[in-house]
């Protein structure tokens, strides 16, 4: 009954939140409505049997004595269980370290799981992020937690890697080195399924305008497994950095996070790592209070800043999560307000249980705890699949989509992408098909580039060409109703470090991929022909093919992470089942460097089909053809 009121509630203008309260006989969900709306929708609808304005929030727990926190925590102790997963899915906080001395925290983080990059620092927290990261990497937002009765299960573990000295800053050109000895450090316990949590940044190479810089191209190397003593890719994350509030003054302050000043701090611009910003459901505040919430629920958090590039460099953020909201008063700045943040485990248990959290660093251990479950769900996926298949299951709020004209163009959605990324991930989504919905995923390599037998030149090596197991009858059978198709392709590059590239985005990934989809009734060999001449002329005109895709080839051809979508008649679907992953330049494409070998890079495939309210039985006549696929080639998986 619940997931049919919120599936529907939006068509009444209902907004509903991603929060749940889960009761032995009700599941309370946060809503945003005016009178007349809500009261539509429980008309029609049905299935609610009460209304309440929000009371309990971050700040009712924070303002408790110490006894009573710690009852609090003890209580909900009781009715966590942790993982008994013999491999499970491990955040590693590259932060300030964790306080072991929280029983929250405890029993999912061993003594020996707590490192430090440089081994003259101490193991404990002495600033307090690092704890509260451990906290939200663990149970995400303590407040509906505590404030539920259901049992909890906490599914991952934890590694506290100490990045910041407890005393002053590490030097500006010691940050790639100090963040690879900290995966050194902790990668020396042995192999494990990682998800490593950066969630500090460095103001110091602003203005980078989305280009590498040194921090940015270390990252880039350790995910791509380049770097660092260990070769191996690498699954990353890393906070989009935060805005100062006292640079707000009382005019829209979107137009203070979009300003060209407030750019995405480095290393975020990285190609390879999933760059998480913030949005807020935060908006409820106690009557009577002076202040009004300064962000519209569902809508970027001010704490949150944004690419100051439309094209060229890769799309960042990726994603963004819940960070919090501030309260504007009369006069500016605003402030953050205990009633607009998250709550998470303090440091200085037992003096202090509780402590207020926010920002981009909240939202990205909110996506550490989500990438990480979502992993452990498919433990043998590559990190470059995980970290396609959760930013491809994002999609933009209805108040982000609210900033679109009624008909939006392909520019239009420029201020999307720089502000929101890709949207708010929906873990349903990413981890499981349905009858109306499905996923395909292909795990392959690719030698992308080659020398001419002919001429000895260095040419585009080989191209991947799918057939794809579409639901023909179930598509047909859908006539002239609306599909929509979405298209992930995740590759991790390794850069080009050399300063004299970094201005040019074919000269520092080690490889480019494209995905092309065939047009309906496009016979084989014409889809060949086409792709060979888009391969050939990277950055010329969009191919027609183009011309139906949401985003176009400005929004999809940068990074080392494509995304589009396009939506379609069912009929039309049925009849485009080839798509192919194809090279363009990049600086592996070298004479001298394929004369020593031709290298191959790992990709994956991400193919989503969606009819929406649509009943049909897209999954069942696919999972055939996908058996027999399987069997044949190995490659792709439901």
């Amino acid at each position: 009954m619940t997931e049919a009121f919120v599936a529907a509630a939006p068509n009444y203008g209902v907004i509903v939140g991603a929060d749940r309260l889960e009761f032995p006989e009700d599941i309370v969900v946060i809503v945003q409505a005016d009178r007349a709306q809500l009261a539509q929708a429980v008309r029609r609808l049905g299935g609610v049997r009460a209304l309440a304005a929000p009371t309990i929030t971050a700040d009712f727990f924070d303002g408790l004595q110490v006894a009573e926190q710690a009852q609090w925590v003890d209580e909900l102790a009781g009715r966590t269980t942790y993982t008994d997963n013999p491999d499970p899915g491990y955040v590693t906080l590259l932060d300030t370290g964790v306080s072991r001395a929280h029983p929250l925290i405890q029993p999912a983080l061993s003594v020996d799981d707590r490192h430090a990059a440089n081994p003259a620092w101490g193991l404990e927290d002495v600033k307090g992020h690092g704890t509260e990261m451990g906290g939200l990497a663990l149970f995400g937002d303590l407040t509906p937690k505590l404030h539920q009765a259901n049992p909890v299960s906490v599914m991952n573990r934890l590694e506290s890697v100490k990045l910041l000295p407890d005393a002053g800053v590490n030097p500006h050109h010691l940050l790639g080195a100090v963040t690879r000895q900290g995966i050194n450090t902790v990668e020396q316990v042995g192999p494990r399924r990682r998800t490593f949590t950066m969630t500090t940044t460095t103001g110091e190479d602003t203005p980078h305008d989305g280009a590498p810089t040194s921090w940015s191209t270390e990252v880039d190397q350790l995910a791509a497994g380049v770097s660092g003593d260990i070769k191996q890719q690498r699954l990353m994350l890393v906070s989009a950095g935060n805005t100062d509030n006292f640079t707000f003054g009382a005019g829209n302050y979107l137009d203070r996070c979009d300003h060209e000043d407030n750019e995405i701090e480095s290393p975020a611009q990285a190609w390879n790592v999933v760059s998480v910003g913030a949005f807020t459901e935060k908006t409820v505040l106690p009557d009577g209070e002076p202040v009004q919430a300064l962000a519209p629920f569902g809508d970027l958090s001010p704490a949150s800043r944004t690419a100051s590039w439309s094209s060229h460099w890769p799309n960042k953020p990726d994603v963004v999560l819940e960070g919090g909201n501030w309260a504007l008063s009369a006069m500016p700045p605003p402030m953050r307000h205990g009633w607009l943040s998250l709550l998470s485990t303090h440091r200085n248990y037992p003096l202090r249980s509780f402590t207020f959290t926010f920002d981009t660093s909240a939202a990205t251990a909110l996506a550490a705890k989500d990438v990480t479950e979502l992993w452990s769900d498919y433990p043998t996926l590559w990190p470059e699949t995980v970290r396609g298949l959760y930013v491809s299951s994002a999609r933009w709020t209805q108040q982000m989509r609210a900033h679109l004209p009624a008909q939006p163009n392909k520019g239009h959605y420029a201020p999307l992408f720089q502000r929101y990324g890709f949207g708010v991930p929906d873990m349903a989504r990413a981890r499981r098909s349905a009858s109306n919905a499905l996923t395909l995923i292909v795990e392959d390599t690719i030698t992308p580039y080659g020398l001419s037998e002919k001429t000895g030149d260095d040419v585009h090596n080989e191209m991947k060409l799918f057939a794809l197991p579409w639901p023909v009858e179930a598509l047909r059978a859908l006539g002239n109703a609306d599909v929509t198709l979405r298209v992930a392709l995740s590759s991790f590059i390794a850069p080009n470090p050399s300063e004299a590239s970094r201005g040019v985005r074919y000269r520092y990934a080690s490889h480019n991929l494209r995905f092309q989809l065939n047009r309906a009734d496009e016979k084989e060999a014409q889809f060949l022909a086409r792709i060979s001449k888009v391969a050939e002329q990277p950055d010329g005109p969009a191919s027609d093919e183009d011309d139906l895709w949401d985003y176009g080839s400005n929004r999809r051809h940068v990074g080392s992470l494509h995304i589009d979508q396009l939506t379609c008649k069912a009929s039309d679907l049925a009849r485009r089942n080839l798509l192919a992953v194809h090279p363009v330049t990049g600086w592996w494409k070298s004479k001298k460097l394929l004369a020593e070998g031709l290298p191959s890079v790992r990709y994956a495939l991400i193919v989503e089909i969606d009819a929406d309210e649509v009943q049909a039985e897209l999954y069942a006549e696919v999972q055939v053809a996908v058996d027999a696929l399987i069997a044949a080639r190995g490659v792709i998986a439901v």
